[in-house]
C-alpha cells in the first residue's frame, strides 16, 4: 500500500486532499501544528528542526517508506508595509519558514529517501496563483514564498525525472477556506469575485481532487507541470 504524507492536513485544502486520497484506499499521514488523531503528526514549521523531526516520524509511522509528499502547509497573514521593521521581518520569516523552507526541507528528505532506496516517488506542491501574478501590498511575503515554491518544483522535476522522481504543482486562486475568507472580506468581499470569470471561488474539494490526481494518477510525462485552478482569473 502507498503512503502519502500531507502537510497542513487538518483543515481546508489539506483536509479535502486527505479525504480524496483516503477514499482511494491509500494511507495518509498528516501534519498539523497540533496532533488531532493517531495519523496526524504535530509539527510547527516555525521551528527550524520541525521538518526533519516530522519526516523521520512519518517514515517510522509508515514502516520505512513514504511514497508521496504533498507540500500543502501554508500561512497567509497580512504584513502591512507600515508595520515596524522588526514586525515586518518577523512576519516575512515566519511565512517563508512555513510556506517555502519547510517544503524545501521535506522535498530534500523525500528525494534522498527515494534515491537511497532506488524507488520512484512523487511530490505535489500546493502553490498559488500569487506565485505567478503577485498579491496585495500586504502580502509580498506570501507571493514570494509561492513563487519560490514553483521554482523549487521545476528544479526538482527537471533534475530527477530520469530516476522516477516526479514533481507536480497546483496553483489555486481564491479557495473557499477560512484563510481566503478573511482576505476576501479585507478586499471588498463579493466585489472581488468580478475578477473571476467563473463567478465563484474554488472549493477545497476541487483542489483536493487535483492533489489526489497528481499524487496517484498523473502520467509521468506531466512532471514539471503547474495546474492552475483559479476560475480563469489568471491564464498563462
Amino acid at each position: 500500500m502507498h503512503t502519502v504524507l500531507i502537510t497542513g492536513s487538518s483543515r481546508g485544502i489539506g483536509a479535502a486532499a486527505r479525504a480524496a486520497v483516503e477514499a482511494r484506499g491509500v494511507r495518509v499521514i498528516g501534519q498539523a501544528r497540533r496532533s488531532v488523531d493517531d495519523d496526524t503528526l504535530a509539527a510547527d514549521f516555525c521551528e527550524p528542526g520541525a521538518a526533519q523531526l516530522l519526516w523521520d516520524a512519518a517514515v517510522e509511522r509508515a514502516g520505512g517508506t513514504i511514497d508521496v509528499l504533498v507540500n500543502n502547509a501554508g500561512l497567509f497573514d497580512a504584513n502591512p508595509l507600515d508595520a515596524s521593521d522588526i514586525a515586518w521581518l518577523d512576519a516575512w520569516d515566519d511565512t517563508m519558514r512555513i510556506n517555502l523552507t519547510s517544503a524545501a526541507q521535506l522535498s530534500r528528505f523525500a528525494v534522498r529517501h527515494w534515491q537511497e532506496r532506488g524507488v520512484p516517488g512523487r511530490i505535489v506542491h500546493v502553490a498559488s496563483r500569487a506565485g505567478h501574478r503577485g498579491d496585495s501590498p500586504d502580502h509580498w511575503h506570501y507571493a514570494a514564498s509561492k513563487g519560490g515554491m514553483l521554482a523549487l518544483h521545476k528544479t526538482i522535476a527537471r533534475h530527477y525525472a530520469a530516476i522516477g522522481i516526479l514533481s507536480f504543482a497546483i496553483a489555486p486562486g481564491f479557495t473557499d477556506t477560512s484563510m481566503a475568507d478573511d482576505y476576501l472580506a479585507s478586499r471588498g468581499g463579493a466585489g472581488l469575485l468580478a475578477d473571476i470569470p467563473l463567478g465563484r471561488v474554488a472549493t477545497p474539494q476541487e483542489i483536493g481532487a487535483l492533489i489526489a490526481f497528481c499524487a496517484l494518477d498523473a502520467p509521468a510525462s506531466l512532471t514539471g507541470a503547474t495546474l492552475d485552478a483559479n476560475g480563469a482569473s489568471y491564464v498563462r
